[in-house]
Formats: structure tokens, C-alpha cells, sequence
């Protein structure tokens, strides 16, 4: 297999959509390990850092994956994760799909820590400021990481309740939320932005550091609009896919005053 050195398209550009061509034809199939760079390079005649480039661009894209120490994998199919924080509440109260069936969740942290900057914002409080967090790992049913995440509580709603301790819970959390502290959820607004990984988010998601990611910010207020929850999840961005359904409004409807927008920083 060689490349064409004449060609207006770079190496590692060519070396990709072979690759591609290859991966879609079957020659690997999803979770099956490349050749290593150097074998690579070797069978397409160019230095190892010409088939980097190629690995790099291609796990961007999301089909491959490189788990450190072990090689670099087809990833499996790209699923759609039902993630949205509307989901998490369901077409009605009550509501709860089975999400063990699709993922497992792992709490690996439950206890007061310092509030970062925009969940220290969305309570009104200064950064830093003690909370109670709930920090957990979401893993596919091929245990992946799909998800890191966060929940953060007032120290006064979630003192001495199960809120503050490692448990876990067979219903949804905002479900735990209301009857432990006695607060309603009423509204809630969703932040969704992309950018790099923190070096923790990284290591916890199995991707590198230039990998990019999707972060949504969750506030969660009772009917006087005050924030009772403020839930953090990251996403792998080349792995994640998120949709919602929503209907349009007809020609007669009133619209709303502050309406979805895009803000542009």
C-alpha cells in the first residue's frame, strides 16, 4: 500500500481515508486493535509521524480511540446517549427509564469540596464556597466511558440526608432530591458548550487532552426560581450525539419572551 507524494491532498489525508476505506470494508471491525504506528507506517512508506497525524485526525473524528498502553482501536458504534437533562425527568412525574440497562453509573465521590466557578455563579455564592457534590462515572455496557458528572447542593439542603452520603438510588436523583429536602423542581435551564478537557475529565474519559468534549451546565430551580441543583456532565465529543424532539408552536401561538438563542462569545 503506498501513497501518492504527487497528489495536492497531504499523506496523513490520504493515509485516513484509506484507512477509513478499510475500517468501512470490514478489515477491522469495531473494538479490534490497528496495527501499531510504526507497522503502519512501514506498509505505507512514510515516517511514523506522517501516521500519527492520521491516528489524531481519525479519533477527532471518533472512529478510532487510543487507550494508553494498550494501541489504538476501532471505536464501536457511535451511540445515541439520551443524556439531555430533560430526559432525566421524564414525559411525566414519576417517570424513570432503565438507564442500567444501557449504562452503569459509578459514584466516585459524595462530600463537601469547593465550588467552581460556574457552579458557585449559578447559587449566588463566592468561588470556592464549600458544597455538597456528587460526582459520578458513567461507563457503556462495553465499559467505556461516556460521561463524567457532577451534582451540587446547598450545604443546608443536603446536610443529614442521603444527599450527602455514598449511596446509590433506584429512582431518579431529582426524585431523592425532593424528598429529602422538601423542595419541588419546578424549572430548569441547560447550558451546552464544547472545549478541551480538564486533565482529570481526560484521564476519567480515556481520551487525550486535545480530544474536545461537550460540557453541559444544569440548573435546577423551585418555583420562587431559586437553584436547588446544579449538575455538570462532559461528554467525549467525538463519541457524543445529542438530540432532542420538541414541537414548533403554530402560527397562533403566543411565543415565549426569552426563547433558545445562540450566544456567540
Amino acid at each position: 500500500m503506498t501513497i501518492n507524494p504527487g497528489a495536492a491532498e497531504h499523506p496523513h489525508r490520504q493515509i485516513a481515508a484509506s484507512l477509513r476505506q478499510r475500517i468501512g470494508a470490514g478489515e477491522w471491525a469495531a473494538g479490534e486493535r490497528l496495527p501499531s504506528i510504526l507497522a503502519l507506517a512501514a506498509s505505507y512508506g512514510v515516517a511514523k509521524q506522517t501516521v500519527q497525524r492520521t491516528i489524531d485526525q481519525l479519533r477527532v473524528e471518533g472512529l478510532l480511540i487510543t487507550r494508553p498502553g494498550s494501541g489504538t482501536f476501532v471505536r464501536g458504534t457511535r451511540r445515541r446517549l439520551n443524556r439531555l437533562s430533560r430526559g432525566r425527568y421524564g414525559a411525566r412525574r414519576g417517570y424513570h427509564a432503565d438507564l442500567a440497562a444501557r449504562y452503569r453509573q459509578q459514584l466516585i465521590e459524595v462530600g463537601p469540596s469547593p465550588a467552581p466557578p460556574e457552579v458557585a455563579d449559578a447559587f449566588g455564592v463566592v468561588d470556592g464556597t464549600p458544597l455538597v457534590v456528587r460526582r459520578h462515572l458513567v461507563r457503556t455496557d462495553e465499559q467505556q466511558p461516556a460521561e463524567v458528572g457532577a451534582s451540587w447542593f446547598q450545604p443546608s439542603d443536603a446536610a443529614g440526608t442521603s444527599l450527602a452520603r455514598v449511596e446509590a438510588y433506584g429512582r431518579p436523583l431529582y426524585q431523592e432530591v425532593e424528598e429529602e429536602t422538601g423542595r419541588r423542581y419546578a424549572t430548569a435551564a441547560d447550558h451546552l458548550s464544547a472545549r478541551l478537557p480538564t486533565r482529570e475529565e481526560a484521564e476519567l474519559l480515556h481520551i487525550r487532552p486535545d480530544t474536545p468534549v461537550l460540557h453541559l451546565l444544569h440548573i435546577a430551580y423551585d418555583a420562587q426560581h431559586r437553584p436547588i441543583e446544579v449538575a455538570q456532565a462532559t461528554w467525549p465529543g467525538p463519541m457524543t450525539t445529542l438530540t432532542e424532539s420538541y414541537p414548533v408552536p403554530g402560527p397562533s401561538a403566543d411565543l415565549p419572551e426569552d426563547g433558545p438563542g445562540l450566544l456567540l462569545a
